[in-house]
């Protein structure tokens, strides 16, 4: 199987994002590399689960959104999937997009400096002349509507990110024995289960179903009409490069976030040095591993800031287009409205100079109780009959299964420590 960049290179953008580098940041600073396990499980729950959204979208030639309108005939239950799927996709990401923009300005602040030179960006008029700027260029890079143009812009910027994160890591000389036993032999330090449930809840990230779905039809248009036995080899051979984008972009995804969590524990775990937010990590690494690690990682969390600025509100638009029963095509004047009200949002909430820090670990830990509900659905639509010979084998399901469960139970076990 080749190594492929396409549409899974997507979701490694969108769950390294901000919110990726600072619950990383904090488990490896508090925990050492105690809690890779985790991350190890999040990595193949988000192999399983995206294999089949893509699936799903090379077969059907629709998006998750589309195909649960489909499976879900009882209009009531329709209401309630398509409230769940607003709110926890919508309204999630809106709030998510101001902590994309913040820490991807946090990044090109750390790299650049301050705006001064444009009296509209004063701070006494309190805007954030950096959330503005990449905003805009948010804004340009979806406005075209051409799948593969944005596709290509955000495998680059995941390759920059990938660089720039594990040079850091090399700088940093971890303990290669430790993270062997973090990654193997599970354990959870006192104190550290919202930071474990928070690991998986932003590395196995819902609205990434809705947006590999919308994007393996994007990038596997031609492989259409189950119906038709002669598409059934077309159909296989996307699948078999579905899978091969898959099995390279989503380990370097979390190959990052090793890395991140990695050079945290390097510097941290063990001192009496806090860290509290992300540009932590980048402005007190200088001490410790000179100047390249600081540059390095300030240039990691622009990219990671500006690639989760651009996929969450293109999940957005093709989430709620899809469950809406809408046109999704890129350049319907809906599924513009509906990113370019979310990128609004992320730079009016950015602007107002909001500490994103707890709200976006607080988000994270909110997205791992989501999760099983968002993996029930995408399960009823895999298994629908639409789907054929490509619907779920019974092993596919037990792995989904098992996936859910222990889904459903760290996220019970947030709910219980949160109300006791």
């Amino acid at each position: 199987m080749k190594l492929k960049f396409g549409p899974a290179t997507l979701v490694a953008a969108a769950f390294i994002g901000p919110g990726t580098v600072v619950t990383a940041s904090l488990a490896g600073a508090n925990y050492g590399y105690a809690l890779l396990w985790a991350l190890l499980f999040a990595i193949a729950a988000t192999i399983v689960l995206q294999e089949m959204a893509a699936r799903i979208g090379v077969v059907t030639q629709q998006g998750l959104g589309e195909n649960l309108r489909v499976a879900v005939q009882q209009p009531l239950l329709r209401q309630l999937f398509i409230l769940l799927v607003v709110a926890a996709v919508v309204i999630g990401n809106s709030a998510y997009q101001g902590g994309n923009l913040t820490g991807a300005s946090l990044g090109a602040r750390s790299l650049w400096g301050d705006i001064t030179w444009v009296e509209f960006f004063r701070e006494d008029i309190g805007i954030n002349p950096w959330a503005v700027i990449l905003g805009s260029l948010a804004t340009l890079i979806l406005w075209q509507g051409h799948y593969k143009r944005i596709e290509k812009i955000l495998i680059v910027l995941v390759v920059l990110m990938s660089i720039a994160f594990l040079f850091t890591f090399a700088l940093s000389k971890p303990d290669i024995v430790a993270i062997l036993k973090g990654l193997f032999i599970p354990s959870i330090p006192a104190g550290a289960l919202l930071t474990t449930i928070a690991l998986v809840g932003t590395t196995v990230v819902p609205y990434a179903l809705f947006l590999h779905a919308a994007s393996a039809r994007e990038r596997w248009g031609r492989a259409s009409e189950l119906a038709d036995e002669a598409n059934d080899a077309r159909i296989r051979a996307a699948l078999s490069e579905a899978k091969a984008d898959i099995y390279t972009s989503i380990p370097l995804g979390g190959l990052i976030t090793l890395a991140i969590i990695s050079t945290a524990a390097s510097a941290y775990f063990g001192s009496s040095e806090q860290i509290t937010g992300a540009a932590d990590l980048a402005v007190s690494l200088q001490p410790v591993f000179g100047n390249a690690a600081t540059y390095l990682t300030a240039f990691g969390l622009l990219a990671a800031g500006l690639s989760s600025a651009i996929t969450a509100p293109l999940a957005s638009a093709y989430a709620l287009t899809g469950v809406l029963g809408w046109s999704t095509n890129m350049r319907g004047w809906r599924f513009r409205a509906t990113w370019l009200g979310i990128i609004l949002i992320g730079v009016v909430v950015s602007s107002l100079g909001i500490q994103p820090f707890a709200l976006i670990v607080f988000a994270q830990v909110a997205n791992g109780i989501l999760l099983p509900l968002i993996t029930y659905f995408l399960l009823m639509v895999v298994n629908q009959k639409r789907m054929g010979a490509f619907a779920n084998s019974k092993r596919q399901n037990g792995v989904a299964a098992l996936v859910f469960v222990i889904a459903l139970g760290l996220g019970a076990r947030s709910i219980w420590l949160a109300i006791t």
